[in-house]
């Protein structure tokens, strides 16, 4: 025997939704110690086991969080939507609630709402850890009688609690009887009438329709229902802001005897005086920036420092299986597609894993700590002169790691003009897509050596990013001014504790994000060089013959030594196929930022994504006989030689206007593709590839002309 039912977790911002969500669906949703992680509704699902046999088949709904049933911001109104609207796909049969156990007064103020709303509740007291080190004292099974639902202690970073929880799942649904209070004798008259049009199970219910009227307009229900609740509410002079003011009264009223009967708390004041010891120096509106720019310095020297070992042992992997290949398989087109192809595209992403793991490891350590919720609110006095306030700060610090989640976390920013303006610069920040790019490129022209013993090539990648950054603030400044848009803006942030790194949590993350960059981006690498390879190794009919006839005559004479002819061949045959055609139709737009037609080709194929410039140029590379399975990518465009000087291709200049190039433009189709999504216009989109696209066209042009020889 068995049942379906659906299950919404639901609970304040960082109180440890996402890790009871990972434990009941044995799933990896980021988890991180600051607000806002998760901005949709997340969907997993679990099989639960009776003591009488009975199989329960859970349906498990991850909601964002929210402080109330009084929606602020886009994420908000999801959780309103789902929990109020019995017509919804997505409406629970059981609600868990999960409460910070060190705040149960304001996290109590949600849970009774869900309770008037009379849907069956379970309450899980959470950071039970923490709740035992400040020394507070908690009755449980008082706290359940009074509230008539279970309540269950839990440590989410341990998992403790989550046996108990499962077994509380699969018990008869009760719905609560009595109600938390009673919200009807506010504003009878339209209560009574509401729920004689709409039918909801409870007075809450009614009374919240008739609070969120710009909400409910999305419900499923017939037009004539919607136009009469607001003439109700109009006919009653209902008065949504003085009737929410009287239920928060009424409501913590109500919280507040109950914790005095069933909660003691005896802070402990050497934890105490610690945190606001470290918080003195991280929040301090000088130091706090300065001990931030020293942090960003360290993990980009440790970086470049630790990563540069393994990516020369993976390097040198993908050279031996190459020339294994090469010499193990019967020349021919099958032979340079693997070699030259599929090789090379995959040597272009897998080097680089290293540097990704580094830096998503120490992002993922800074947001576990609480380090960046600070961070987040030192910045809010900059970034308000810029058009946003310290929300913005997370979605532009999460797009170190993919622009697409970062863009996507902007939800939790209530005004709507610093919102658009967030996800208009977000892409200007460094992502890890560029990290190949920066990392190939400052080993090309950048020297190896220290400046007062800091690592130089480790420094350039920190102006690189810290340059990103910048240029976000001056383009949203910009922004401030041309968006018309005016709406009062403030910034409440709650600080976490701080806590020491979950590492088994942080390994999970970093299998998921690495596992992601190697196959999402893989993927495309791959399938790119192989499509590259194809236009690399053909060109219109009949030019290869005449090419080979062409240096025939020459290495039979002895003009030209039999080695010195096959790279002279290969050079033309790559320059006069589809693909050199293609590049050469660009050149004379990019020859001024000093990029060549090769450049060109890993221009217009890295659109879909900026790492794939990386595989592009390997492939081109390695399109080219034996000896180049020899050589690293590096090595290759090292020995590049320019035409039309004789010197080096990839000079000084060169590599700084392409570095430059790839900090500014647009180039990831699932960027775009998020941007039309959250802002719903196709203008925004295209104005940031124009306006991206521009600047970096801009700066590469100024910086090459400036410094070329």
């Amino acid at each position: 025997m068995s049942r379906k039912i659906k299950i919404a977790l639901v609970g304040n911002p960082n109180s440890g939704k996402s890790t009871v969500f990972n434990a009941l669906t044995g799933l990896r949703q980021k988890v991180a110690n600051f607000p806002g992680v998760t901005v949709e509704k997340r969907i997993g699902y679990t099989n639960l086991k009776s003591d009488s046999g009975e199989v329960v088949e859970a349906e498990i709904i991850d909601l964002p969080g929210t402080y109330s049933l009084y929606p602020k911001s886009p994420e908000e109104i999801l959780p309103f939507q789902i929990l109020c609207d019995p017509n919804n796909e997505s409406h629970p049969d059981l609600t868990i609630v999960i409460a910070d156990g060190t705040n149960l007064k304001r996290n109590l103020f949600l849970c009774s709402q869900i309770l008037d709303l009379k849907i069956p509740v379970i309450l899980i007291i959470n950071m039970m850890d923490i709740v035992l080190y400040k020394k507070m004292s908690i009755d449980f099974k008082g706290l359940s009688d009074r509230l008539g639902i279970p309540v269950i202690p839990m440590d989410g970073r341990s998992g403790k609690g989550i046996t108990e929880l499962k077994k509380a799942i699969v018990l008869p649904l009760v719905s609560p009887v009595k109600d938390f209070i009673d919200v009807r004798e506010f504003a009878p008259e339209v209560v009574d009438e509401l729920r004689s049009i709409v039918k909801v199970d409870s007075n809450y219910n009614a009374f919240l329709g008739a609070n969120n009227l710009h909400i409910i307009s999305g419900f499923e229900m017939q037009q004539w229902k919607k136009d009469k609740i607001i003439s109700i509410c109009e006919q009653h002079k209902f008065d949504p802001q003085q009737m929410q003011a009287r239920e928060t009264l009424e409501r913590y009223k109500v919280i507040t005897l109950i914790l005095k009967d069933h909660l003691t708390s005896l802070e402990n004041p050497v934890q105490k005086s610690n945190s606001y010891k470290i918080d003195s120096f991280l929040t301090h509106r000088v130091w706090g920036y300065l001990i931030f720019m020293v942090v960003l310095f360290l993990i980009f020297q440790v970086i470049f420092s630790w990563a540069s070992y393994p990516m020369d042992l993976i390097d040198s992997g993908f050279v031996s299986l190459s020339q294994f290949v090469r010499s193990s398989l019967p020349s021919g087109l099958l032979n340079d597609l693997i070699v030259d192809g599929i090789l090379a595209g995959l040597n272009g992403i897998v080097v680089f894993v290293p540097q990704i793991t580094l830096l998503f490891f120490f992002v993922a350590i800074l947001e576990d700590t609480g380090y960046m919720a600070r961070v987040s609110f030192i910045m809010d006095r900059v970034m308000k002169k810029f058009g946003m306030n310290g929300k913005s700060l997370i979605p532009l610090m999460s797009s170190v790691a993919c622009a697409v989640p970062a863009i996507m976390s902007t939800r939790t920013i209530q005004n709507r003009k610093e919102r658009l303006i967030t996800i208009m610069v977000t892409p200007l920040m460094s992502c890890s897509a560029r990290l190949p790019v920066y990392t190939l490129l400052i080993a090309l022209v950048i020297p190896k050596g220290s400046i007062y013993g800091f690592n130089m090539q480790g420094l350039v990648m920190m102006i690189l990013y810290l340059l990103g950054f910048v240029a976000a603030l001056v383009a949203a400044l910009a922004m401030k001014y041309i968006i018309k848009k005016k709406e009062r803006s403030f910034f409440v942030m709650e600080l976490p504790m701080y806590r020491v790194p979950r590492w088994s949590s942080i390994g999970i993350h970093l299998l998921e994000k690495v596992k992601i960059f190697l196959f999402d981006a893989g993927k495309v690498i791959v399938a790119i060089s192989i499509i590259l390879w194809v236009l690399s190794s053909f060109g219109p009919s009949g030019v290869f013959d005449s090419i080979e006839k062409k240096y025939e005559g020459q290495s039979l004479s002895g003009q030209i030594q039999a080695s010195e002819v096959s790279r002279l061949v290969q050079t033309e045959k790559l320059e006069a196929s589809y693909a050199g055609k293609l590049g050469h139709f660009i050149e004379p737009a990019i020859e001024p930022l000093g990029f060549d037609w090769k450049i060109g080709i890993a221009l217009i194929t890295s659109f879909a994504a900026r790492e794939v410039f990386v595989g592009t140029m390997s492939t081109i590379y390695s399109v080219g006989g034996d000896e180049s399975a020899k050589l690293t990518i590096k090595e290759k465009m090292a020995a590049e030689v320019n035409p039309h000087t004789g010197g080096p291709r990839y000079t000084f200049a060169v590599g700084l206007s392409l570095m430059l190039f790839y900090a500014f433009a647009m180039q990831c189709m699932s960027t775009v593709a998020v941007v039309y999504r959250e802002t719903k216009r196709i203008r925004y989109p295209l104005i940031q590839i124009l306006y991206m696209s521009g600047l970096a066209y801009l700066a590469s042009l100024i910086v090459y002309q400036l410094l070329k020889p």
